[in-house]
């Protein structure tokens, strides 16, 4: 028997694993403990009327605005257990504690303790559970229900001889139950028993729920009861037998009124209000982990989850449905077709079908293993594009028609019914239906470049883009087997992930640059500012693969935060634009491969990377949001942050606090929702800042003034309610006060006085020296001319120097030509026979040549040429006599001593024997020369 039962249970299991695979999931959020910086588990989870989540974690109190973490210790450093916001107090319990947090004015949580004020001592218990009830809050442990008026602040305490595990609110009443007693509600404040059924006795109940006119009791093990006139009755559904295998540990019952069922060791399961099994998450397909401590559904129909490690956040209500191929089975989906009933799926490894919105898995179809690059429904049949050439599917089977590999694009030809055009590799090729069968025809010559984007102009000619080398213009026959001429056209600048695409019946190509249009009698593309707007807009180009929607004639693009679709409208019939903000980074798609279906008139399946995601237009909602500012910090240099009150518009600092924090946000928990802020600080920078999802900002240094800071926010295209704003002053410096500005007013006019004074006297003093300097110039031009009149006169002075000298020279020569004529006439005459008749003129001569009349002469004429000489070296050489002063004279001016020996009357030879004597006379060395002695005198 133990045997069978083990063999059930891995039976459903492998049926709940089987489901699990086929499941196409709401949008999963999570949070490690390193994120929100608290422990692994979370016991507790409420929101706030501003709807910010607490989460009682084993750190404390977690606070989570939507973009950030805040951790908040427990008052007494103990595991919180339970949290519950209302209104504006967020109350808590612990062990050995309970009590509320409120915001200060700083915008942070203050804690108050409820547990300080009983008059009776707590045991020792934890408290599970806070719920409210009109006026009361109830704390629960595992022992006791605390009931607290929050009008009079009083206390009633419901005791319990044997344990309780959970407080229940249904309808307008408060049940819980007692082990071992049964079932309890709360009346006037006493407990008054409602069932003592066993299973409600014995059972452990997780949760009660209203379901329609019946009240459901959910146990741990054993799943769901319901209590009859007749005694308790097991509730009839369909997963009873899953359910009875399950460690429930916490549940809910949604808004929509399904039911979610968290377990201890498999996530949770979702069951509708019937309760057949709708959706199966646990860490295989999303978790963080998979046992599952508490939830919560937010006023935006957020699923949270604390768990035993981490948090998860389940997008319930989003638009967006994810299928992962967390196995690999899949892989990236590069597209997609509905055929017969069929959801058909190409992929890199091979093509998929399941029968459409059943809820099981892909099967892969055989053969076609390998790269499956599009889908062509034609001639009621579906033709595939795989890299080993081209198979036509039918249901599970797929046939290979042609082996030409690498068939990326079929199209269809106006005008040839039998026939279509393949782009592959190498090229196009043509498959024709002979006999009812399609095969190869021919490969078209004369072009060869991969042909993945083409499509025929209305004069025939063939586009096909190659998104290295631009869109290529092909003129082919009229059999379609040679291309007869092609190039390149201009007019469609190339860009990598472009493509060719059709609409309307015309021809658009992509590219970062726009989107073209092809102007049939122009024969070129022309640029559409209208749809390049609406395509890149304050966005930014991913892929110029644009997907046409058949049945609803819409052309889908793809942008870095968009999903954008094209279409038609309904009056003027102009092409209009709807932007659906998802970006590439949430869709995980494959940039220029992707590919769209429509499932029906308003949802949607886009191939991804690893798998696919399902979009539902009709859940697409504008709901309305605010941004707030939620905390302000404030520091001066080098010193720790300090908070600001919140509430003090016009906040005051001193000029040292003058380095600003500000944090704000916006309580958006979608998955796929990208919050995006946008600040001014007018008085310092008027300019918004850019779009971005930072939700802090910090300015430093700023100078004193007054200051509004404003925040907006923008989710995809809509934008908050309000914009946040912040007005503060930053003070003067203390050397800017108005004390000191009077003080720096009277120093300035002292100083401009004082500086007046100073360029009076500067420029007294520059006067005075500009005079000196005149006086001075004229002094040294006066002098100048004193020079000029001395040079003047020491001129002429030279010039009669050189006049005396040279009439020195000509009175000495004539008297040396004298001496020599009469020494000449003399010795003549010593011939003369008659010596006593020439007696007398020899005498005469003798007299003249020695006249001292002649010296003196002489003597007066070289004083006057060189004054000094005499003196000098008669003072020199006082033993000198006249006639030695005689031979210097002769001597200065540089007489040879021929010369000078008829100036004395004798001798050459004496005249060197006197200067040899001179020279003894003067102590000369015997080195030195006696004339430059004389001249150097």
């Amino acid at each position: 028997m133990r045997n069978i039962k083990t063999f059930f249970f891995c039976f459903l299991l492998f049926l709940t694993t089987f489901f699990i695979v086929g499941q196409e999931l709401p949008p999963i959020e999570n949070y490690s403990s390193k994120i929100y910086d608290g422990e692994n588990q979370n016991w507790s989870v409420s929101q706030s009327e501003h709807k910010f989540i607490y989460i009682a974690n084993n750190s404390g109190l977690l606070e989570f605005n939507g973009s950030k973490w805040r951790l908040y210790p427990s008052p007494n450093n103990t595991i919180l257990r339970s949290v519950n916001a209302i209104n504006n107090k967020i109350y808590t319990g612990a062990y050995m504690e309970f009590g509320f947090w409120e915001k200060n004015n700083f915008g942070n949580l203050e804690y108050t303790s409820l547990s300080e004020k009983l008059k009776e001592s707590l045991i020792e218990e934890d408290f599970w559970n806070i719920i409210d009830f009109d006026k009361w809050i109830l704390f629960q442990s595992l022992n006791r229900i605390y009931i607290y008026n929050t009008l009079d602040e009083t206390f009633k305490i419901i005791t319990s001889e044997t344990q309780l595990p959970k407080a229940f609110k249904v309808d307008e009443g408060i049940y819980f139950q007692k082990m071992g007693k049964g079932v309890f509600k709360i009346e006037n404040g006493e407990s008054v028993l409602v069932s003592e059924d066993t299973i409600l006795k014995n059972k452990i109940l997780v949760n009660i729920f209203r379901s329609d006119e019946k009240i459901l009791y959910q146990t741990q093990n054993n799943g769901f009861f319901y209590l009859t006139t007749n005694g308790i009755k097991k509730w009839d559904i369909k997963s009873n037998s899953l359910i009875s295998t399950l460690s429930v540990y916490s549940s809910l019952q949604l808004a929509n009124g399904s039911f979610i069922l968290g377990t201890i060791s498999n996530g949770i399961y979702q069951l509708d209000k019937e309760g057949n099994l709708l959706m199966h998450i646990n860490q295989e397909t999303g978790l963080n982990n998979n046992t599952v401590l508490s939830m919560f559904e937010d006023v935006d129909q957020n699923l949270w989850l604390g768990l035993d490690n981490g948090i998860s956040v389940v997008n319930m209500n989003s638009p967006y449905r994810v299928y992962n191929d967390f196995g690999g089975k899949l892989g990236s989906v590069y597209t997609s077709a509905i055929f017969n009933n069929n959801l058909y799926l190409g992929t890199n490894q091979g093509l998929f079908y399941k029968v459409l919105n059943a809820n099981a898995d892909f099967d892969f179809i055989e053969g076609t293993d390998g790269q499956v690059w599009c889908f062509k429904e034609y001639d009621n049949t579906l033709f595939c594009g795989h890299n080993k050439g081209t198979f036509i599917v039918n249901n599970n089977k797929a046939t290979l028609i042609t082996d030409v590999m690498g068939t990326m694009e079929i199209k269809s030809v106006d005008g040839y019914p039998n026939i279509l055009i393949q782009g592959y590799y190498s090229g196009l090729n043509v498959i024709e239906k002979i006999n009812n069968t399609w095969q190869l025809r021919n490969k078209i010559e004369g072009f060869s470049p991969t042909s993945r984007f083409f499509d025929f102009t209305k004069d025939g000619s063939i586009l096909v883009n190659h998104e290295y080398k631009g869109v290529f213009k092909l003129d082919v026959n009229s059999d379609f087997t040679q291309v007869k001429s092609y190039k390149i056209l201009e007019s469609a600048p190339k860009s990598l992930k472009s493509a060719i695409s059709k609409y309307n019946g015309e021809i658009l190509y992509a590219s970062n640059k726009g989107i073209f249009k092809y102007n049939d009698q122009k024969k070129e593309f022309e640029k559409d500012p209208i749809l390049s707007n609406s395509f890149l807009e304050n966005d930014e180009f991913v892929s110029g693969r644009l997907v046409f929607d058949d049945k609803t004639n819409t052309l889908w693009g793809f942008t870095n935060k968009s999903i954008i679709h094209f279409s038609h409208g309904k009056i003027d019939n102009t092409l209009q634009s709807t932007k659906i903000f998802l970006p590439a980074s949430f869709r995980s798609s494959l940039p220029g491969f992707e590919s769209m279906v429509n499932l029906n008139n308003h949802s949607y399946l886009f191939g991804t990377s690893r798998g696919y995601f399902l979009l539902d237009k009709k859940k697409i909602s504008n709901n309305s949001f605010e941004v707030t500012i939620n905390s302000i910090e404030k520091s001066t240099q080098n010193e720790e942050k300090k908070f600001v009150p919140l509430m003090d518009k016009g906040s005051k600092f001193s000029s040292k606090e003058n380095n600003l924090y500000f944090s704000y946000g916006v309580p958006e928990f979608d998955k796929f929702s990208q919050v995006n802020f946008q600040y001014q600080l007018k008085g310092f920078y008027n300019n918004w800042s850019a779009w971005s999802t930072d939700s802090e900002v910090s300015f430093k240094n700023l100078p004193y003034g007054s200051y509004t800071f404003n925040v907006k926010a923008q989710i995809g295209n809509n934008s908050a309610n309000n914009t946040a704003t912040y007005s503060f002053v930053i003070d003067r410096p203390w050397y800017l006060s108005n004390q000191l500005i009077l003080i720096y007013s009277i120093l300035f006019i002292g100083l401009i006085f004082l500086v007046h004074s100073l360029y009076r006297k500067y420029y007294s003093n520059q006067k005075q020296k500009l005079l000196n300097k005149k006086q001075q110039e004229f002094s040294m031009a006066q002098l100048e001319s004193e020079k000029v009149i001395m040079k003047l006169k020491n001129e002429k002075l030279q010039q009669e120097i050189d006049s005396k000298t040279r009439e020195l020279s000509a009175s000495t020569m004539n008297i040396i030509k004298k001496n020599e004529i009469l020494n000449t006439i003399k010795n003549e005459l010593s011939l003369v026979n008659e010596k006593d008749r020439i007696k007398p003129v020899i005498k005469i001569i003798n007299k003249n040549l020695s006249n001292t009349g002649d010296w003196k002469l002489f003597e007066e004429a070289f004083n006057n040429a060189d004054s000094d000489f005499l003196k000098k070296i008669k003072t020199v050489h006082p033993n000198l006599t006249p006639n030695d002063l005689r031979l210097c004279a002769y001597l200065r001016l540089n007489l040879s001593s021929k010369e000078i020996a008829p100036l004395l009357n004798i001798s050459p030879r004496s005249v060197e024997i006197k200067r040899y004597r001179l020279r003894k006379k003067m102590e000369l060395d015997h080195e030195k020369s006696l004339v430059e002695y004389i001249l150097e005198i």
